[in-house]
């Protein structure tokens, strides 16, 4: 489809293309604070709001609420916290609004946007895109035989599955701009393309503009987590920490070139830094020389980051290799049940009192199991936070006095995880000294929804845009495949004979993250100088080592480590440790979260003369 003259319509372009466009990002998850939407209004400079309510968890909390109520299923918090307070606003400036809200249930949304608009009096138009719902093709899945893209486990029991949906890209919603829509509310689609939609749109982009398109999904990618670009989850917390509850959601001002300058409104709380741009750049990332979308294969290997002034972080460099030529479809399913509960252990040999009533809490259930014949746990989980042994987060640093003590299991059935959540209440009078818990109502059991990822064709999904009382088809295509590119060298580390240790913090920033049952951790050198010493000494076997506890080292390559030349940053993944991921997780850091500032407390050797000329201390 060519949006200089689109087959579906046979028409030109109707707006006029500006050089530069502002895009704010106002939602990085369904919950995020409602003040983002008047904080980046307040800025007069906009041109399009876009948001990202949307997780694999997220849709299988929709789709049970469309399954109770067929008028829910959808953010709701985007229609009472976002347009409602701030749409006669939005209409003034003449911005638009690009939102994933849909859910699993985007004419319901949509619905909802017209009737406030029209309550408001308002002149807006909303436009929808559908096609990502593929839940009707359950039976076709299952018969089909189709396998999950990474583990190559069987598709679920279709009577357990939630939601079915593809990951649509950027250019319905460009379609649907053209069109004349004020706002456009998709359903599931990469959280980038609300973004890279606004460009394709605004500056007329064909489908084999790939290097522009690249830049501008690494703009999305940079704006889909709204503060942790300008300060939240910042290594250098300590810089930002007194203005973060002031803290300013992001703008990307892009040019038609794809160049972006990130940055927040004036007089906001956070930082605009090289780093707090480079540690959300490598934020939940594979191999960045191969960051697949609908409409690009990203390569962020070499893209640059530059300071231009405060809180102004220019970005260049991204480029695309060609476009898959099938959509990620997600499905979530019922697997059984979770609950858990964290108990307090404080005074002398706390971890080893807190490890002994946890395992003695188990041993209780699976008697009481056994009698009511309900079946054995499907899985357990004991985590002495604190302790930092093997069944915490870390490595043993030494005793302690006072440990969190976390225990948690699953079940095919309710009853099955209700009765941990009895017997570990008993247990605590016959538990060693020191124990104490928080008071307040027992937890309850809740449903465990594990993730089942696949590629279908794009030519298998029909995409529509529902805008009015017309619908317009809008499929993909595929320009140009994608072909895999080389991996970068890195460079050689000079000999020293004297050399001192240093923490891997004092050499470089930190981010880590999930996808499904994946993490990664990305480092990022502070200064070019240190990129040899890190990449010789944090090698895949020592990221391997330290997360041994979590790994499934049996693997040909638990780790795997992508070199970044561009940025001076390494990124590593780390395959099969979350334990299920999301909910289906039983961990206290079910998304690898922390795991950036695990690693960063591990030392490096390095000149002391390099030492000495960046002022590091040694340890």
């Amino acid at each position: 489809m060519s949006f200089t003259k689109a087959p579906e319509t046979d028409k030109a372009w109707a707006h006029v293309m500006k050089e530069t466009i502002c895009i704010g990002g106002a939602s990085g998850y369904w919950g995020d604070a409602s003040l983002a939407t008047p904080q980046l209004l307040a800025t007069e400079k906009l041109d399009y709001l876009v948001y990202d309510y949307l997780a694999e968890v997220t849709m299988s909390i929709m789709a049970r609420a469309r399954s109770a109520n067929d008028a829910m299923g959808y953010a709701t918090d985007f229609i009472a916290a976002v347009l409602k307070p701030n749409l006669p606003e939005i209409a003034r400036q003449g911005v638009k609004v690009i939102a994933n809200a849909g859910g699993v249930n985007p004419r319901a949304c949509a619905a909802a946007a017209r009737a406030l608009i029209e309550e408001q009096g308002l002149d807006l138009k909303v436009a929808v895109v559908m096609g990502d719902d593929l839940i009707d093709r359950v039976q076709e899945f299952a018969a089909a035989g189709a396998s999950e893209m990474f583990c190559g486990d069987s598709f679920p029991d279709p009577d357990k599955v939630a939601s079915i949906n593809a990951y649509l890209g950027a250019f319905p919603i460009a379609r649907a701009l053209q069109e004349g829509a004020d706002i456009v509310i998709t359903g599931r689609c990469v959280d980038s393309a609300v973004t890279l939609g606004a460009c394709i749109y605004a500056f007329g982009w064909e489908r084999d503009d790939f290097d522009k398109l690249a830049q501008a999904s690494l703009a999305g990618h940079l704006l889909e987590c709204g503060t942790q670009v300008t300060g939240g989850n910042y290594t250098d917390w300590e810089s930002v920490i007194d203005s973060l509850p002031e803290a300013g959601y992001p703008l990307a001002e892009i040019n038609a070139a794809g160049d972006m300058v990130i940055a927040k409104p004036a007089g906001s709380g956070g930082a605009v830094t090289v780093g707090t741009v480079a540690e959300q750049m490598l934020y939940e990332i594979g191999d960045p020389q191969a960051y697949l979308l609908p409409d690009v294969a990203c390569d962020f290997s070499e893209v640059s980051l530059q300071q231009q002034g405060d809180d102004r972080v220019l970005v260049t460099g991204a480029k695309g290799h060609g476009a898959p030529q099938g959509y990620k479809v997600s499905a979530t399913y019922a697997d059984g049940f979770r609950a858990g509960q964290i108990w307090t252990m404080y005074g002398r040999d706390a971890d080893l009192k807190g490890q002994q009533f946890a395992e003695a809490v188990l041993r209780r259930c699976r008697m009481s199991l056994e009698r009511s014949g309900l079946g054995d746990f499907s899985e357990t989980s004991i985590e002495v936070v604190g302790a930092e042994s093997h069944f915490g987060a870390a490595r043993q640093v030494g005793s302690v006095r006072e440990v969190d003590v976390k225990i948690a299991a699953k079940h095919p059935s309710p009853k099955g995880v209700g009765t941990l959540l009895k017997e570990m209440v008993g247990m605590a009078l016959a538990a060693p000294p020191g124990l104490a818990g928080f008071a307040g109502a027992r937890p309850k059991p809740s449903p465990v929804v594990r993730l089942f990822s696949m590629i279908v064709p794009k030519d298998s999904v029909d995409i529509t845009i529902e805008l009015g009382d017309e619908s317009m088809r809008c499929d993909d295509s595929v320009a140009s495949p994608f072909q895999p590119v080389a991996a970068h060298e890195v460079p050689l580390a000079p000999k020293s004979d004297d050399t001192v240790a240093v923490s891997l913090e004092s050499l470089a920033w930190g981010r880590s993250g999930d996808k499904g049952n994946k993490a990664n951790i990305g480092i990022i050198a502070r200064h070019s100088e240190f990129v040899p010493y890190i990449a010789a000494q944090l090698t895949e076997g020592r990221v391997a080592e330290y997360f041994e506890h979590f790994l499934d080292t049996g693997q040909a390559q638990p780790v795997q480590c992508f070199y970044m030349p561009g940025s001076n940053a390494f990124n590593f993944l780390l395959h099969d440790i979350l334990g299920g991921g999301g909910v289906a997780s039983l961990r206290t850091d079910a998304q690898g979260k922390g795991y950036a500032q695990l690693l960063l407390t591990e030392s490096i050797q390095v000149p002391r003369a390099l030492a000495e000329q960046f002022n590091l201390n040694t340890l």
